[in-house]
């Protein structure tokens, strides 16, 4: 089978076309034939070896890729699922390890881990919701916000930021997000209550917000990795949740004294989570959630697309196809 891989860590041009035996389900396993693989940031810090603690003591080649969808091509032995072969299903992957990631053609997977993809989507657009899905449903239950409650999302027009304010509309929050001046429409539109002007200065955001809530809001949620500056957005008790810790690049320590709560949704603790995963795949059904395709590349384009998005600026996910 195809893989897009890499043997060594490096830039974009590292990934390459490469041939792996196919694989095959064992018992408790699926095997998905991909038809769409999403590209998110996780995918550009395993390939620059930015993430290299993952993949330590494991030599050879690596796949990356967190999202997929595609259809099932094989049950293992002794599998109990209520997936047939045929069905059009969607499914998170954690690369580490000996495990590949889904920048290939086949992926096989505990049935657990795949739910049928959403009523009315195609493979491309279900690609997108997996991961960035679940890492919002994460930081949305950690914060576990009571309706009413103040929210600011930075990062709003982003994937990950953009399915937290859909979230916090859809459990009746009050949300305040930041956005450029041309993201404000698809910001409000995604259920922001107020936006506040980002100009690239996180200081500037939190006084912004400080000018709408004197008192400070609730919660915040840093999906633009806009750094420690943010706590000065939240009330004295509340919470803030980043999503990448100091060990990786964009990350930093948030101590403040412990005036603020501070979180850390790592999203492999909902991975295998059937549970979770289905109720990003209703949620998308009800319209709850919108999927955003930015670009489509063929899966040959990896190194391709991994450039535009480490370029900056892409609202919503490139997807590679198979």
């Amino acid at each position: 089978m195809r893989v897009l891989g890499f043997s060594g860590f490096g830039g974009p041009d590292v990934l390459r076309v490469m041939e792996w035996p196919d694989p095959h389900a064992g018992p408790g396993e699926v095997q998905v034939r991909v038809h769409a693989a999403a590209v998110n940031p996780a995918d550009t810090l395993l390939r620059s070896g930015a993430n290299a603690q993952v993949l330590a003591g494991v030599p050879g080649q690596y796949v990356p890729g967190m999202d997929i969808a595609g259809v099932i091509d094989e049950l293992g032995p002794d599998t109990e699922t209520g997936l047939t072969v045929g069905d059009a299903v969607m499914a998170m992957v954690i690369p580490v390890g000996q495990a590949a990631g889904g920048y290939a053609e086949h992926v096989v997977l505990p049935a657990g881990w795949v739910v049928p993809a959403p009523v009315g989507l195609d493979h491309v657009a279900a690609a997108t919701l997996p991961m960035n899905g679940l890492t919002a449903l994460l930081a949305f239950d950690q914060l576990a916000l009571a309706p009413g409650s103040v929210l600011a999302v930075i990062g709003a027009a982003g994937a990950v930021g953009g399915y937290l304010v859909q979230l916090g509309k859809h459990a009746g929050l009050t949300e305040v997000a930041d956005a450029a001046p041309a993201d404000e429409a698809l910001v409000r539109d995604l259920g922001a209550t107020d936006v506040v002007p980002r100009d690239g200065a996180t200081a500037n955001a939190a006084a912004r917000i400080r000018e709408l809530y004197p008192d400070g809001v609730d919660a915040l949620a840093d999906a633009a990795l806009g750094g420690p500056g943010l706590l000065d957005a939240v009330r004295d008790g509340g919470t803030y949740a980043r999503f990448r810790d100091e060990k990786l690049p964009g990350g930093h320590t948030s101590n403040d004294g412990g005036r603020v709560t501070v979180l850390t949704p790592f999203v492999p603790d909902y991975a295998g989570r059937t549970d979770k995963l289905r109720q990003i795949r209703d949620l998308a059904e009800q319209d709850v959630l919108t999927p955003r395709v930015a670009a489509t590349l063929p899966a040959a384009a990896a190194a391709e697309a991994h450039r535009r998005l480490e370029a900056g600026g892409v609202r919503g996910r490139i997807v590679l196809t198979f």
